[in-house]
């Protein structure tokens, strides 16, 4: 088979991917609204920074950013196989990645917002949510371009106001904004950055995804790897005190340790693999090696977890890559068995608009929160905690999920 048939059919929509996309999306509405409920058991919540474990809410982000991953070759290699100019393709991976890094920076700067400043924290987070979509909406192609470019240039004007509006820090200490860290759309604006590239540069070929992985993944052993720190202190004497040291991260630029990267890469690989054995129409060896690959990914993670520094999303060590990445796999073959082999679409029918419309979905419950304080609204105490705050969050996600339905169907839905 050859390269450009290959790319022709990894290019090609998967309602797996779509499937996928949408649970997670849900899962990741109700995991942020869960938050703020009290009395959930510690294992749906996300584990403390210096803690040696993961729970259900720590394996969210990481299945998107595989499915970042999993879209790659649907997007980028689309375009490769129409025969779209190198520079072309590159604009559109730029701008794509520009919008996440753009909203992501934004939304970290809502962290430290100042309480003494001009506008109150609410109505600054509802205006750049509103001027994200107004950049960034997909605008039908019956608008002229003049009230089209009209409202993406009120959407700059509004953004650039409230950068200038905005007050970080404390009170006696006002801070301008800054990226203490990107946030989770921008780290994965700078993930896709980085890999939409490597699989333009290398022209979808599979041979050098695979290996762009691999060296993903060592970069991040390395920056977390335990062994040769304390083989190297005892070598040159160093006090206990200094052996037991956490090891340095690499940050290299861009991609820091590697980690997000690492992630986005083992989907694209995935995804190029699926779409080369799916044209052999093998489906009980599509299914096995799938498994072997998600049980082992997990396994390996288990097994490197004591010279790695354990298993920590918070510190993005390798274990929590591995297992995270092996438990999206798996959770991508039963999508690929329950949509694309046995045509359940209908099954994930409500939630659909969250795997179409996802960003948008996303955006919305800033809106919601944003509102409820201005009105200072709070839920009763019985949808507050316990079962009730359980039951409330996955409702809360689902009408997220409905309300960007219907959004969608009006074409008010973000496309980058």
């Amino acid at each position: 088979m050859t390269q450009s048939t290959l790319l022709k059919d990894a290019s090609k929509r998967l309602l797996s991917v779509d499937a996928f996309r949408a649970l997670t999306m849900l899962c990741m509405i109700f995991i942020n609204d869960l938050s703020g409920v009290k009395g959930m058991p510690e294992w749906m919540d996300h584990a403390k920074g210096p803690e040696d474990r993961m729970g259900f809410a720590d394996t969210i982000f990481p299945a998107f950013l595989f499915i970042v991953g999993l879209s790659i070759p649907l997007a980028v290699g689309r375009k490769i196989s129409k025969g779209e100019s190198f520079i072309s393709i590159a604009f559109s991976i730029i701008s794509r990645s520009f919008a996440l890094i753009v909203m992501g920076f934004f939304h970290v700067n809502m962290e430290n917002y100042n309480s003494a400043s001009i506008l109150r924290e609410p109505i600054w987070e509802i205006s750049i949510t509103l001027s994200f979509f107004l950049i960034w909406l997909d605008y039908p192609e019956t608008l002229s371009n003049l009230k089209k470019y009209s409202l993406m240039g009120l959407g700059w004007l509004i953004l650039l106001l409230m950068a200038f509006l905005y007050t970080g820090g404390k009170p006696g200490s006002p801070e301008g904004l800054n990226p203490s860290w990107w946030g989770i759309l921008g780290i994965i604006g700078w993930a896709y950055l980085v890999c939409a590239f490597i699989f333009l540069l290398g022209r979808g070929k599979f041979s050098i995804m695979l290996i762009a992985a691999i060296v993903l993944a060592l970069i991040n052993i390395v920056s977390h790897e335990t062994v040769l720190h304390l083989y190297w202190s005892i070598i040159h004497y160093t006090p206990p005190a200094e052996v037991t040291r956490r090891t340095p991260h690499l940050n290299l630029w861009v991609i820091n340790d590697a980690s997000s990267a690492s992630l986005v890469m083992v989907g694209t690989v995935i995804s190029l693999w699926y779409s080369r054995m799916r044209a052999k129409d093998n489906q009980q060896r599509i299914l096995t090696l799938l498994a072997i690959a998600g049980f082992g990914a997990i396994i390996a993670g288990l097994l490197i977890r004591p010279y790695t520094e354990g298993i920590s999303k918070i510190r993005s060590t390798p274990s929590w890559i591995f297992i995270c990445a092996g438990i999206s796999i798996l959770v991508f073959e039963l999508m690929i068995y329950l949509v694309d082999y046995k045509g359940k679409k209908n099954w994930f029918k409500f939630i659909w608009p969250a795997g179409t419309s996802t960003l948008t979905c996303y955006l919305l419950p800033y809106f919601q929160v944003a509102i409820m304080s201005l009105i200072y609204f709070h839920y009763p105490r019985f949808l507050d905690e316990g079962i009730g705050g359980f039951l409330r969050s996955w409702a809360v996600a689902f009408i997220i999920v409905w309300i960007g339905g219907i959004l969608e169907k009006r074409r008010l839905r973000l496309k980058i």
